[in-house]
């Protein structure tokens, strides 16, 4: 059985949906969690008492937990969230960026404000998040992030730019940080869920939003914060299923000369995946090239 017993856990945005079932199943496994939630709506606006209520779930339950209500778009206040969880239970092994907001329009339509607003709670947010308990997991050796990207970052979606932006925006911080935690045990992992929450439930018929419980997710995200987890991994989640994503590399082409009508008449070529490969950090792509020139 995976434990997390003796660990320290936040999770973000846990006052409800995916975060409210990670922390549940979290502290039901041993861990001593911190339910940070603004209690905002779905577009970010106002504020509400959901953390403690799920903080009372949790004691109920026999658990330890503690509430927090800190924006993670505020740096000065994600500090001193972790600086309390670390007065409090002396530690912090695991952070969950779940935090998010929706504002869904067309490109076309979207105001610029709007597009800002999703892309600071998203990925700014979780970028404070992270910082913020960095060099607390490098002094101890241990740490596991895990990020919340989406399809929409992944693979897109009509109305979602701004979303689609901050998601795999997250996804490629994940890589980087997955290659710079490593040398401290720090592992990095993303998660893109399909879950039906607040967040989603207006994208839902109304048959599918039982299957789709946020529950469903808790298992892959669980996982990718354990200690025997992986690094770098993009695990797509949702009705007890669970993939894995990749962002792949065809072998290419060296054109026979540098234009763009050569690009053009070797396009079937350059895209075709036969032997691609999934790099495990940039420097590959460049060594493609450099075996592209050698004829490897």
């Amino acid at each position: 059985m995976i434990s997390f017993e003796g660990r320290v856990a936040i999770v973000t945005g846990a006052g409800g949906g995916l975060g409210r079932a990670y922390a549940l199943e979290l502290a039901r496994r041993g861990a001593k969690v911190v339910v940070n939630d603004l209690g905002a709506a779905r577009d970010g606006t106002g504020h509400s008492d959901a953390a403690v209520a799920v903080v009372e779930e949790i004691r109920c339950a026999g658990g330890s937990a503690m509430a927090n209500g800190a924006s993670v778009t505020e740096y000065d206040q994600v500090e001193a969230m972790v600086a309390e969880t670390r007065a409090e239970y002396g530690g912090l092994h695991i952070l969950i960026n779940n935090a998010g907001i929706l504002r869904d329009k067309s490109f076309a339509k979207m105001d610029m404000a709007d597009f800002r607003a999703v892309v600071d709670v998203h990925l700014i947010g979780s970028a404070n998040a992270t910082r913020a308990v960095w060099e607390t997991m490098r002094a101890q050796n241990y740490g596991r992030v895990l990020m919340t990207s989406s399809s929409t970052g992944l693979y897109g979606n009509f109305g979602q730019a701004n979303y689609g932006a901050a998601k795999l925006g997250l996804a490629g911080l994940m890589k980087t940080l997955a290659i710079e935690g490593a040398r401290d045990n720090i592992k990095v992992n993303t998660i893109a869920p399909t879950a039906a929450t607040r967040m989603t439930e207006a994208l839902f018929p109304p048959e599918m939003l039982a299957l789709f419980k946020p529950e469903l997710v808790a298992p892959a995200a669980l996982f990718l914060v354990s200690e025997d987890a992986p690094t770098g991994a993009i695990l797509g989640a949702g009705a007890g299923v669970v993939q894995a994503a990749y962002v792949t590399l065809t072998r290419g082409v060296k054109l026979p000369e540098a234009t763009p009508e050569a690009v053009a008449e070797n396009w079937a070529a350059i895209i075709d995946r036969t032997g691609e490969i999934v790099p495990q950090s940039g420097a590959e792509q460049t060594m493609t090239i450099l075996q592209r020139l050698q004829g490897g």
